[in-house]
C-alpha cells in the first residue's frame, strides 16, 4: 500500500515550527509551537488534548482511532529546543527555517521539530489510506531538554497504560536504535569553613579536596570501563564531571566553604546506579578527609538505560518499513544520551524504539539542519511502520 503523504505540508509545518523560538530557557516555552501542533491537528478533525505541565508548557495528544480493533500505537516527539548560542557561529537564521541545496536549516530542524512534522502526517497519510486496526497516539510533549518533565506527566495517565510500542521520532540518520544510554547527574558538595587566606589554618579548605576527587572519578570510570566493556551500540560507560564551582573570581584571599563538582554519568546495561552514587559519595568522604571536609551527594536526575528486542513486533515493524521505503536494509544503532522513551519506559512500562529525521551528531550544533528528502521518507516509513505494527 502507498499512503497518500502530503510532502509538501510536512515539510512546511516543518518550516512553521522552527521558526517558533521554543528554546528551554526560564521565560520561555513551547506554548507557541503546541498552539501550531494543535491547530494543525485540528485541521485534520482530530481533538487533541492539551495539558499543560508547567505555566507556558503545554503536552498535546491525540488519540486517532483507526475503526477497527486492534492495538495502541504511540508516536512522540518533543516541542522545545536548546539556545541557539553564539550567534556568530551561525551562517544562517536559527530561527529562518531556510531552505538550501536541499537542507532546511535552524534550531530544532533536526532536534526534533521535523520529527514532530513527520510524526503527525504519517499518521494523516494512515488515516486517509481508510481504516487500520487500533488507535495512534500522537504525542507533542514539553521539557526533553531538561528533565523531561512532559514525559513524566503523560506516563502517570490512563491512556498512557493501553500503549502497546512507541516510535520516539528523534534524528538518528536512518539507525534504528534499539536501546539508549542511561543517565545518572550528581552533585557532590565538599563542604569545609571558610577562613582568611592568609590564615589558612583557621579554615577548611575544600579545593585540594575537589582535585582529589576528580582524580578519584577518572579511576572510577576506568574501573567502570573495564568491568562492563563497550556496548555494541551504546560504547563504554563514561563519568563526565561538567560543572565545578568553588569560591568567587573576585575573593581570592578567601578560603571558600563550599566547593562543588556536577557529575554526568553515562551507562550501559549492567551498572548498578544505586552502587554508582554510594561509590562517588564514599570517594567524596575519602577525598575530604585529610582536610576534615564532609561531602554531601544529590542525585538530580537517574534515567535508566533501556532497551527493545529487535524482534520486538515494534522493531520488526520499523525495520520492514525502512527497508521498503528507503530500499535498503535497516541499520541498528543505540541513542548515546536519554530521550522521553527512556522515561515512557521506566515509568509507564511502554517499548520504545528510536528512529527519525535528521543526523545522530548535528543535535545542539550551530547552522543545525535537516535533509528535506529525509523528512519525507521518514513520513512514508511512519505511515507504513504505523500500518504493519498495527495489523501484526
Amino acid at each position: 500500500m502507498t499512503f497518500p503523504v502530503d510532502e509538501r505540508s510536512v515539510v512546511e509545518l516543518t518550516q512553521a515550527l522552527v521558526r517558533l523560538r521554543t528554546v528551554n530557557e526560564p521565560g520561555l516555552g513551547e506554548a507557541p509551537a503546541a498552539e501550531l501542533v494543535a491547530a494543525t491537528m485540528r485541521g485534520f478533525g482530530w481533538e487533541p488534548e492539551i495539558t499543560e505541565v508547567a505555566p507556558g508548557r503545554p503536552n498535546v495528544v491525540a488519540v486517532v482511532e483507526g475503526g477497527q480493533p486492534g492495538p495502541t500505537l504511540m508516536f512522540e516527539g518533543h516541542t522545545d529546543v536548546v539556545t541557539e548560542g553564539d550567534l556568530d557561529r551561525w551562517t544562517v537564521d536559527p530561527y529562518g527555517a531556510e531552505i538550501r541545496d536541499g537542507r532546511l536549516y535552524g534550531r530544532g530542524s533536526a532536534d526534533m521539530k521535523s520529527g514532530v512534522a513527520a510524526m503527525i502526517h504519517a499518521t494523516r497519510a494512515l488515516q486517509l489510506a481508510g481504516p487500520f486496526p487500533g488507535r495512534v497516539l500522537v504525542c507533542a510533549l514539553v521539557d526533553e531538554e531538561g528533565l523531561m518533565l512532559g514525559a513524566k506527566q503523560f506516563a502517570t495517565t490512563a491512556v498512557a497504560a493501553t500503549v502497546g510500542g512507541a516510535i520516539i521520532c528523534e534524528p538518528e540518520e536512518g539507525e534504528i536504535c534499539t536501546s539508549a544510554k542511561g543517565a545518572v547527574r550528581v552533585r557532590v558538595d565538599l563542604l569545609g569553613a571558610m577562613a582568611h587566606g592568609a590564615m589558612p589554618q583557621h579554615g577548611r579548605n575544600p579545593v585540594a579536596p575537589l582535585g582529589r576527587l576528580l582524580v578519584a572519578l577518572a579511576g572510577l570510570q576506568e574501573r567502570l570501563q573495564a568491568e562492563h566493556g563497550v556496548h555494541e551500540h551504546l560504547g563504554p560507560v563514561y563519568l563526565t564531571p561538567t560543572v565545578l564551582r568553588a569560591g568567587a573570581l573576585d575573593q581570592i584571599n578567601v578560603i571558600p566553604a563550599r566547593a562543588t563538582v556536577a557529575i554526568d554519568a553515562r551507562t550501559i546495561p549492567g551498572v548498578d546506579h544505586a552502587l554508582l552514587v554510594s561509590s562517588i559519595a564514599a570517594l567524596a568522604e575519602e577525598a575530604g578527609a585529610p582536610d576534615g571536609v564532609t561531602a554531601q551527594v544529590t542525585v538530580v536526575d537517574d534515567r535508566p538505560c533501556v532497551e527493545i528486542a529487535p524482534d520486538h513486533p515494534l522493531v520488526v515493524a520499523l525495520a520492514g518499513a525502512h527497508e521498503k521505503v528507503a530500499g535498503e536494509p535497516a541499520r541498528y544503532g543505540g541513542v548515546p544520551g536519554a530521550t522521553d522513551g527512556t522515561i515512557l519506559t521506566r515509568d509507564a512500562g511502554i517499548p520504545t524504539v528510536v528512529y527519525g529525521p535528521g543526523g545522530k551528531w548535528i543535535a545542539h550544533q550551530a547552522d543545525e539542519f535537516v535533509e528535506v528528502e529525509d523528512i519525507v521518507r521518514c513520513t512514508h516509513i511512519y505511515a507504513e511502520a504505523a500500518d504493519r505494527f498495527l495489523r501484526s
